[in-house]
């Protein structure tokens, strides 16, 4: 039976142990603690506490482990509610024995949005484990309902610190945690895990990372959308589909961890934590699995349908999402309980940061209308508990709100920088008319940003999880989604990529080595871009989706990495971690520092010449020098990135430095070693190869 202490939330005091008042269905119960959302364990008993605006009835049902039918419903009297909150403590219980769902009633008027319904069983939206999920692939039994469990916090994070890292030096590497182990070249105990990607931890430390980015590892239903293509399975791979916001994806796990869910989860970011990588959640605020008019019915739908989602005048379902159905974020309960959930994972899995998807929808009211100054937005920004953590918003949404460069940020909110990857990407293939955009992107995107904001606002990125990888952004000119079943309709068309003059797989020699080199060039440049680079993970030893840009449902050789090619694209990961290296040594390319003694300025440009600032449509070729100093040195530091992006080689004339300071070539991937080109280069002038980048550094010594 439960005899643990539990703390109250509201007052962190130990809640004392209260006698019962009434019985029901053979249960002691009294009134439960109404500030305390979900189920807690308390002295004797669990607290259970659920609210709805509309509801005029709810019951509390009890089920045994897997079993579809309660043992127990436990209606709550009147006076275990105050206001829209019932809330009963349930005496005698032992947690490892049972389920808990609820069942509510109401007005039911679908134009108005009410579609209460006292037939369906309710998933709690605070519960902290969800039934049914914890086999990867394996579909539900018809008939099966959401049901959740209490959990027992027994987890000792110990003496814990986070690495708080300064937003312009973290390195982000974005990751899906099962196809990140499970491809069998992964060579981990627990394949497609928390535990396997534990195991990978020494491997992200060798490549350099300091801040790793998962996608959705809230619990979702990757058998939501399955489907049967050519004879292949595909479903929900990605986990863009919520179904509860404050319990882990339980599939994660190496082991079941009954009553116990999220210790995995939170030993693995422990121990990036020890080794200085920080944890940044994506997170998918702006929908839920439930869909529209035609989705399940397991949650919110029947807890206040009409509050939780943005409805039209007729109480269809708004698309915001392109998934169904659209968070209604701005409503001050729904805003409470984002607020809820974020500070839950920061108190209790401390993690670091915030991607949210689709963060556009949560600043558009309660009608899809977007808002100057959204309440959600500026609640997270000034909220204490996350006051230290990353807020990182994808500035977009399905409904064509696009705010790259806009989004409300009260200098808290960066942004992932789409126009970074559009923008990099036509200049890097060659394309004309972008050379004052890519400067733009490569100096911090100054013409986005304030300077009060720009240190800390641009998330650069070429590659994400939406869209190629960077080896097939070098492979092919147009995307090859056959396998998800849409006839090749779905995924972005606007790709801005370059099959190099083969599309897909070749064994021309002079392809594969303009392929890696303007893989080289990518990094080279994302590297040494102002505002904080994010890659994809397996760019880094050039896997690829087959060209596949919307692998989303590809639970498969697609999507998961291939590890053997770390061996074979050696050169590209050595190339990487020298980058990230190089990039950790040099502040000034990371943003601006205390001034430089000589006095020239923090960016300058020297398109093919010294102090050439000049662009037009057919400029193909730019230089970019940052300069300043680290407070404690005495000397300047100076870097320069020259990026020839023309198919003809073209010279690089440096700037003459001050006396007693020398150029000294860093890479130049036009080489066969990048970084050994600079053994034989002496002067102030570089024959810059077709399609190459140069970076050079300046040092101490004579020319």
């Amino acid at each position: 039976m439960v005899s643990l202490p539990s703390l109250n939330a509201a007052t962190a005091l130990p809640i004392k142990p209260l006698p019962a008042t009434d019985v029901i269905a053979g249960y002691r119960v009294r009134p439960g603690h109404f500030l305390l959302n979900g189920a807690n364990v308390v002295p004797g008993g669990v607290s259970f506490t659920i609210h709805s605006i509309n509801a005029t009835y709810c019951e509390l049902c009890l089920f045994r482990r897997a079993q579809q039918e309660p043992f127990a419903v436990l209606p709550f009297p009147e006076n275990f509610r105050i206001g829209n909150t019932y809330s009963m403590i349930v005496f005698d219980l032992d947690i490892r024995e049972f389920e808990y769902a609820y069942r509510m009633d109401g007005p039911y008027d679908p134009q108005r949005g009410l579609i209460f319904d006292r037939t369906k069983f309710l998933l709690d939206p605070y519960a902290r484990a969800v039934t049914g999920q914890s086999v990867w692939g394996v579909d539900l039994t018809p008939g099966f309902s959401y049901h959740a469990r209490v959990v027992e916090d027994i987890f000792d994070w110990g003496n814990f610190h986070t690495p708080h890292l300064p937003f312009r030096d973290m390195i982000i590497y974005e990751a899906h945690v099962r196809g990140f182990t499970q491809h069998s070249s992964s060579g981990v105990r627990h394949p497609g895990t928390f535990e396997g990607m534990l195991e990978k931890i020494p491997y992200l430390q060798s490549l350099g990372v300091n801040t790793v980015e998962l996608m959705p590892i809230f619990e979702f239903d990757e058998m939501a959308d399955e489907r049967m293509v050519d004879g292949r399975q595909v479903l929900n791979y990605w986990g863009y589909n919520t179904i509860c916001f404050f319990a882990p994806n339980t599939s994660y796990t190496a082991t079941t961890e009954f009553n116990h869910e999220g210790t995995q989860l939170k030993k693995l970011i422990r121990a990036f934590n020890e080794h200085g990588i920080e944890v940044i959640l994506d997170v998918v605020v702006n929908h839920t699995a439930e869909g529209n008019e035609q989705g399940p019915f397991f949650s919110f739908k029947g807890l206040d349908n009409n509050i939780y989602y943005m409805l039209t005048p007729d109480g269809k379902y708004y698309n915001f999402s392109g998934v169904g159905n659209t968070l209604n974020c701005n409503h001050p309960v729904v805003r409470q309980f984002i607020l809820d959930c974020l500070r839950y994972w920061v108190v209790e899995y401390r993690v670091d940061g915030f991607r949210f998807d689709l963060a556009s929808i949560l600043g558009r009211d309660t009608d899809g209308a977007p808002l100057s100054e959204p309440p959600l937005l500026e609640s997270l920004a000034f909220d204490p508990i996350l006051g230290r953590v990353k807020l990182i918003a994808e500035a977009w949404d399905a409904g064509g709100l696009y705010q790259v460069g806009s989004f409300p940020s009260w200098n808290r909110w960066a942004e992932w920088n789409g126009k970074y990857r559009d923008d990099l990407r036509c200049f890097l293939k060659g394309d004309g008319g972008k050379a004052w955009a890519a400067v733009q992107r490569i100096t911090g995107s100054a013409d986005l940003y304030p300077p009060s904001q720009r240190q800390n606002a641009s998330v650069n990125f070429l590659t994400c999880h939406d869209g190629f990888t960077l080896h097939d952004l070098y492979s092919y000119d147009e995307k090859h989604n056959e396998a998800n079943g849409w006839d090749n309709t779905d995924g972005a068309n606007d790709n801005n990529s370059w099959n190099c003059g083969v599309e897909g797989d070749t064994d021309d020699p002079a392809i594969l080595a303009l392929r890696g080199r303007l893989m080289k060039n990518a990094f080279a440049v994302l590297l040494c871009s102002r505002g904080t680079p994010m890659f994809l993970a397996g760019d880094e030893f050039a896997n690829t989706q087959f060209g596949n840009n919307n692998s989303y449902c590809q639970d498969n050789e697609i999507s998961w990495l291939d590890w053997s090619r770390l061996e074979t694209h050696r050169d590209l990961f050595d190339f990487v971690s020298r980058m990230i290296a190089f990039r950790k040594a040099h502040p000034i390319v990371r943003g601006e520092t205390t001034p430089a003694l000589c006095g020239w300025p923090s960016v300058s440009l020297h398109n093919g010449a010294p102090w050439n600032a000049r662009m037009d449509e057919q400029t193909r070729q730019i230089g970019v020098l940052f300069t300043g100093r680290n407070q404690e040195d005495t000397a300047d530091d100076m870097v320069l990135l020259a990026v020839n992006a023309h198919w003809e080689a073209h010279r690089q004339v440096l700037p003459e430095l001050p006396a007693g300071m020398r150029w000294s070539l860093v890479l130049h991937t036009a080489c066969p070693d990048p970084f050994a080109a600079g053994e034989l280069f002496r002067g102030n002038s570089l024959e810059i190869g077709p399609r190459s980048v140069a970076v050079f550094q300046a040092v101490s010594g004579r020319t």
